[in-house]
């Protein structure tokens, strides 16, 4: 879930990744109307997870067990345990995103790397409600991230409560929301695709993925 924004202030995102350098996880994302972000974990390190680029800009990093099922075709049931989140979303295309949908995932990968190519789809972006987003920029934790989305599709149907206190209606800001310098959507979206982001520390990366690979040995106790 690419980002949601709430009539109350409230904003919700979450991501998951079936697989990554550092395995399988996800994440859910809130800000509260003041501003404050926070980022829960389902998997093993947060320190391999969403909080590795994003958690420089939260209030709040923790581990959390987070559950998604489809309940329908284009329908998603979301709980977490602490905070008890309990979301509902259902998405829905366009003739537009139909379009898009079908030629996005056509193109390769190499599209992603000129730049005109991808403000292209930043603009494309911005037609449709997401506001002024950037496709690729820098992370709150100094990495250089890219998203690319292959399918998206519009959420306006959704209800959430967090710890019992009702999140509202969804709701289209006229500035999108900010992690850090990151914009995530004005409205909401869901989106399926991939990300990259860049290893500013080869050394750092490599010990990781031994640790997370080999949790019994001397580095990764």
């Amino acid at each position: 879930m690419f980002g949601l924004p709430f009539d109350s202030g409230h904003v919700l995102a979450m991501r998951v990744f079936a697989e990554s350098d550092f395995g399988p996880y996800r994440t859910i994302w809130h800000r509260d109307p003041t501003g404050n972000w926070s980022i829960y974990v389902d998997g093993p390190r947060l320190g391999t997870a969403c909080p590795r680029y994003y958690g420089a800009a939260c209030s709040h990093t923790a581990h959390a067990r987070i559950d998604v099922t489809w309940t329908g075709r284009t329908s998603l049931h979301i709980t977490m345990d602490s905070p008890a989140l309990d979301w509902t979303l259902t998405a829905r295309s366009t003739r537009l995103l139909d379009v898009l949908n079908v030629l996005s995932p056509a193109m390769p990968l190499a599209s992603w790397k000129p730049r005109p190519l991808v403000r292209a789809r930043e603009l494309m972006a911005q037609a449709l409600g997401m506001g002024k987003l950037k496709m690729a920029g820098v992370m709150p934790s100094g990495h250089n991230g890219k998203l690319m989305p292959e399918r998206m599709y519009d959420v306006d149907d959704s209800h959430a409560t967090l710890d019992g206190a009702d999140l509202g209606i969804p709701v289209r800001l006229a500035e999108n929301p900010m992690i850090g310098d990151v914009a995530l959507p004005a409205r909401g979206f869901l989106a399926v695709g991939q990300s990259t982001w860049e290893i500013l520390d080869p050394a750092e990366h490599e010990r990781t993925l031994r640790q997370v690979n080999d949790p019994t040995s001397p580095e990764g106790r």
